[in-house]
């Protein structure tokens, strides 16, 4: 499949490339990342987000030529990293005429197989890990630009390799990727010293909600609108508020409520191993990892906690 990709890239000259809504650093890094070696092969490149890119990434190389609506012209081929599902690229891309082939690179365990060619394996640490693949496939280096790209692809999906995802392969390519000039501590104080206060004023709110259910395997958390009028914060501030209740010593599943619109909440799984959290995120029309998954539920905030809640009982 990587073969097929290389040959694909060496035959054309212009292309897309995205992720997915709410763009993570495996999604921002990895698409950076392969939007820069593209560039330094001399093809034509776009870099497209259906939504806003985090500040928090804004320090990587081509973050700053991101577009957020795609160009009237057409494409070779459309690479979509990360996604899951495509509807997550958004409807625009959806709805696209003007692209020539559509390349699907995944590491989701539930994966739609949507592209020409899909390349998606869950072993993979993170999506930048199959950008990495793909690169060194094709029998070229990783370049400095590239290296940061994929580094922050690695270092935030794994959790700053504490998830049970920092396999061997996580670690050699994060050295490999120091060994091109990556700066480790410039990363982590960039990535997790650098907090805007409305952060950690968000995250007070947030704590305060915390429960914890009565045999002690699940925790919970919640963001509603009114704490972003509250804080001045945004949903862009929220990542890795999960990790909170996770971290409770017992706590088999962590859940993070999050309201995105009155009525509607992207409900937020975070799993340590026994529960297949994309399972049971699948169940409500989500998906993802089997220790990180998420869905979209509509309701008031009690009917949702209780579907989900019913759901976890069961699951535990």
């Amino acid at each position: 499949m990587i073969d097929r990709i290389v040959a694909e890239i060496a035959a054309h000259d212009s292309f897309l490339v995205t992720t997915h809504e709410s763009p993570d650093g495996d999604a921002v890094g990895s698409s950076l990342a392969l939007g820069s070696y593209l560039r330094r092969l001399g093809k034509e490149v776009t870099i497209y987000l259906r939504d806003p890119l985090p500040d928090l990434y804004a320090f990587l190389p081509l973050a700053d030529q991101v577009v957020h609506a795609i160009p009237a012209r057409p494409f070779d081929v459309c690479f979509v990293l990360d996604v899951g599902e495509f509807r997550r690229a958004g409807e625009e891309l959806m709805n696209f005429q003007g692209v020539g082939k559509f390349i699907n690179v995944d590491h989701h365990l539930q994966c739609e197989s949507f592209g020409a060619i899909n390349l998606i394996d869950p072993e993979a640490a993170a999506t930048g890990v199959l950008v990495y693949r793909i690169i060194r496939a094709a029998g070229h280096e990783v370049d400095y630009d590239t290296a940061l790209g994929i580094y922050t692809a690695v270092i935030t999906d794994t959790g700053s390799f504490r998830y049970s995802n920092a396999n061997q392969e996580a670690f050699v390519i994060a050295g490999e990727m120091v060994a091109r000039g990556v700066n480790a501590w410039s990363i982590a104080e960039k990535l997790y010293e650098s907090q805007p206060q409305q952060r950690l004023e968000l995250l007070a709110l947030a704590l305060a909600t915390l429960t914890v259910s009565p045999r002690g395997d699940v925790a919970s958390i919640t963001v509603t609108l009114d704490m972003y009028q509250k804080t001045g914060a945004n949903a862009e501030l929220t990542d890795g508020f999960v990790n909170y209740p996770r971290s409770i010593r017992g706590v088999e599943v962590a859940v993070f409520f999050r309201e995105i619109n009155p009525g509607l909440y992207k409900v937020g799984f975070r799993s340590k191993g026994k529960v297949n959290v994309s399972a049971l995120s699948a169940g409500f029309g989500g998906g993802g990892h089997h220790n990180a998954a998420g869905c979209v539920i509509a309701g008031l905030l009690e009917e949702v906690r209780e579907k989900v809640f019913t759901h976890l009982a069961r699951a535990l």
